[in-house]
């Protein structure tokens, strides 16, 4: 009893490894008894010695397999089921013969040398019934539990070769003749195909072929079972995906062998047949499959392509084959991503189609063994790439960017119709996007690799970044985690891309448009349709506000006004704070680029984009627009523009605007903000602080009419406000080590000083008729020291 379960019952394992996990660890409570199991053993003798079988004796069987996982049959009690069975006359119920088989199984499996004269006598009774009662007794658990027995029987060491022999053949009639049984009740097909693993494994070699090819053809037969619950070729009634299990089984099998130095060779060879076999099944699907890029649907291409994937996966090094490469990108594709087919299914029940989609399938699909081994099988699909010949590169390569794009515009519709409302099957079919993504990711660093290189001309070299570039664009919405191979493929395409003025022209009109961003044609039916709630949109639109500024300087300004500009103010706009600040990235970015060969082009339109920039970052303050973003912004423009530019001029007056308005509604509705100044986050400081240090950043032309609107901003304040505003300006000012205007703000800080004490001291009229006009003529010219000095 030292050995585990899964060693001794082979269809246990395989339930356990094709993901059909039976629960086996029942409650300990409702376990038979000790007792309970004596008693039925004695039920059993009493059946036997009477020769009759009432119910209570079939209510004793099932107690003992109730029992099964502790339960160990000894020969004595494997020579009383034997008796029962070759007695001619017992009347046994039919629903009792596979328990008394599984018995015996128990028996078999569990005892460390079982007498190899009972399993002469249990060889021959057994074949008698099976030779005589199937027919009468035709049923799948009679069949399975026949054929597994058979298998256990010929795998025993000890027993002899004529039972053996006597064993094997009757198993590879059963399997032969009946069929058809398999078909009837799927979850047996475990049962069967564990009698047929004993049988294989067995010493007797004359029937190793004719159990094989048993095993490789039933799949396919009219009436025989349909494979799903089971996992070129010589023969013509061998069923291709059975051959493809069977062919990855050899190469896993290899993979755990350690062959001396004469076996090398040997094992070399039953490798290249079973890659050959392998190979032989994926090209007769790619000569038959008119577009195996969307070849999902039909059940046996699924079964197929889900075969090849899972015979790849877990067989080690497998040589690099064209058609193989092919299948796999198309099981990647259809069946284990099947994103496109998803998608219209939601869209069809969304619609009140009756072809709608189960939630259930989707979770079925998430706990299949495809999918848990999506990362394996993407792996493999990889290594394939790599070694392959240009041409189907480039088609693999063509099918996974093409998919990317299919991916953004489904999800994006699937998303918006589901979210809110399904939420919980929305979750679902993102775990397969996200895990889609993945793979995106993997496949685009091989071709970065393998693309990005001298071997290359540049043309094909910017073709390939813009083509990556623009796939994970369609796939940013799934970036939920950091991930070294998404960050070395942008590092590396972005570089490719940013020396090339083509290549960053062709990347930026891939953006979807202003139209297509606010006004989509696929929800113009949809009239509650909002662009800042389309978050696979905005995700998309958020990774070219990040890359595009790696190319301005390469960008011509006319492509950034036609196509990026609209897009960018859009999204100045947008809550969610990472996008709006994003956006004014850009616009910082753009403003600090370089010059175009047509230098006036370039700086007008900078200048232009300045009056839009403030109007729209000020009106959605506070509120919408990130003060950092538009710090940044402003920063950005003051330091770029030419000297005295209108544009600037026009900043800082509307900065000044808004903190005057903001400082006034301060005033009114917390009067003691000004005494936590460092403590407070208000919107009219971080406007006042803004300009305190644009005071340090604005040309010589602009910093006379700044001076000028910031004492009269200054002297509208409260005196709380003006005690801290003064003490700002009189710690920058200290600290600046700029000695061409230093002086002048010393200077100047003494006039804000005076008259702000002159403001709350009522000693001069500041407002009114004379008061404006009295502060004008005292700063008009603020470069006349002198004057102030005597005002002083």
């Amino acid at each position: 009893m030292a050995r585990q379960a899964n060693t001794l019952f082979l269809e246990e394992w395989l339930r356990t490894s094709s993901g059909s996990i039976i629960n086996t660890s029942a409650d300990q409570s409702s376990l038979p008894s000790a007792r309970a199991i004596i008693q039925a053993w004695s039920e059993l003798r009493d059946c036997h010695q009477h020769q009759s079988f009432e119910p209570h004796h079939f209510q004793a069987l099932k107690i003992l397999l109730d029992a099964r996982a502790s339960l160990h049959v000894a020969d004595p009690q494997a020579k009383l089921l034997v008796s029962i069975l070759s007695s001619t006359n017992l009347v046994i119920p039919h629903e009792a013969y596979p328990l008394l088989f599984r018995l015996l199984y128990i028996w078999v499996r569990k005892s460390f040398r079982p007498s190899s004269a009972l399993i002469d006598l249990a060889v021959e009774t057994l074949s008698h019934l099976l030779a005589t009662e199937l027919g009468s007794k035709k049923s799948p658990e009679f069949f399975s539990e026949g054929v597994l027995l058979l298998g256990a029987f010929s795998f025993v060491p000890s027993v002899s070769e004529s039972s053996k022999t006597a064993c094997l053949e009757l198993l590879c009639r059963l399997l032969e003749d009946e069929y058809r049984m398999v078909s009837q009740f799927g979850g047996l097909i475990p049962d069967v195909l564990a009698g047929i693993g004993y049988a294989l494994c067995s010493s007797v070699i004359v029937f190793y072929a004719r159990t094989l090819n048993a095993l490789l053809g039933i799949w396919g037969k009219e009436d025989g079972p349909p494979g799903s619950e089971t996992l070129g070729t010589s023969k013509k009634d061998h069923v291709p995906f059975a051959v493809v299990m069977a062919a990855a089984g050899v190469l896993r099998a290899l993979n755990r062998s350690a062959p001396s130095r004469q076996g090398l060779q040997i094992l070399s060879s039953i490798r290249i047949s079973a890659e050959n076999r392998i190979e032989s099944v994926a090209q007769c699907f790619i000569s038959k499959s008119r577009d195996f890029e969307n070849s999902g649907g039909d059940y046996a291409t699924s079964l197929l392509l889900q075969c090849i994937s899972l015979a790849v996966a877990r067989s080690g090094s497998v040589s690099s084959r064209p058609a193989l490469l092919l299948s796999l990108a198309s099981a990647l594709l259809t069946e284990i991503f099947p994103l496109r087919r998803l998608y219209a299914r939601i869209l069809e029940s969304t619609h009140g189609s009756s072809g709608g989609l189960e939630p259930g399938k989707i979770k079925e699909h998430l706990s299949s063994v495809t999918f848990r081994e999506a990362g394996a099988i993407s792996s493999v699909f990889c290594n394939q790439y790599i070694s392959v010949d240009d041409e189907n590169k480039m088609i693999v390569e063509n099918m996974i960017w093409r998919f990317c794009q299919e991916l953004y515009s489904g999800h994006r519709k699937v998303a918006f119709l589901l979210h809110g409302k399904a939420d919980e099957l929305l979750e679902d079919v993102e775990k397969i996007a996200e895990s889609a993504f993945l793979m995106v990711v993997v496949f685009a660093l091989a071709v970065t690799k393998q693309r990005l290189n001298s071997k290359f001309s540049t043309e094909s070299q910017m073709e390939t970044s813009v083509l990556i570039l623009v796939s994970f664009s369609c796939l940013e919405y799934f970036r939920r985690m950091r991930l070294s191979e998404y960050m070395d493929t942008i590092r590396g395409v972005v570089v490719s891309a940013q020396e090339n003025e083509t290549a960053c022209i062709s990347f930026v009109e891939s953006m979807p448009t202003y139209g297509d961003l606010t006004n989509p044609q696929e929800f113009q039916q949809k009239v509650d349709y909002m662009w800042f709630k389309d978050e696979v949109q905005t995700a998309r639109i958020l990774f070219y506000l990040r890359v595009i500024p790696t190319c301005i300087e390469r960008l011509p300004g006319s492509v950034f006004s036609r196509v990026v500009a609209p897009t960018m103010f859009l999204y100045m706009g947008h809550p969610n704070g990472k996008v709006a600040r994003a956006s004014h990235s850009l616009f910082a970015a753009f403003i600090s680029s370089g010059k175009d060969s047509n230098e006036n082009e370039r700086s007008l339109l900078k200048e232009q984009l300045v009056f839009f920039y403030m109007q729209r970052s000020l009106a959605g303050f506070p509120g919408i627009t990130p003060f950092e973003g538009m710090a940044s912004g402003v920063a950005a423009l003051v330091r770029n523009l030419p000297a005295g530019s209108p544009a600037t001029f026009y900043c800082i007056h509307s900065l000044v605007e808004k903190a005057s308005k903001l400082c006034t509604d301060i005033a009114t509705q917390k009067p003691e903000m000004w005494k936590n100044w460092e403590g407070e986050s208000e919107p009219c400081k971080k406007i006042l602080e803004l300009l305190l240090r644009l005071i340090s950043l604005v040309d010589i032309q602009v910093l006379p009419d700044l001076m000028k609107l910031l004492a009269k901003l200054f002297v509208e304040l409260p005196k709380e406000g003006q005690n801290v505003v003064l003490n700002k300006l009189y710690a920058q000012v200290a600290e600046s080590d700029d000695v061409t205007r230093k002086p002048a703000l010393v200077s100047w800080l003494q006039s804000v000083s005076y008259l702000c004490y002159q403001s709350t001291s009522g000693s001069a009229p500041l407002k009114g008729t004379g008061g404006e006009g009295s502060l004008a003529s005292s700063l008009r010219d603020p470069s006349n020291w002198d004057g102030i000095n005597a005002r002083l």
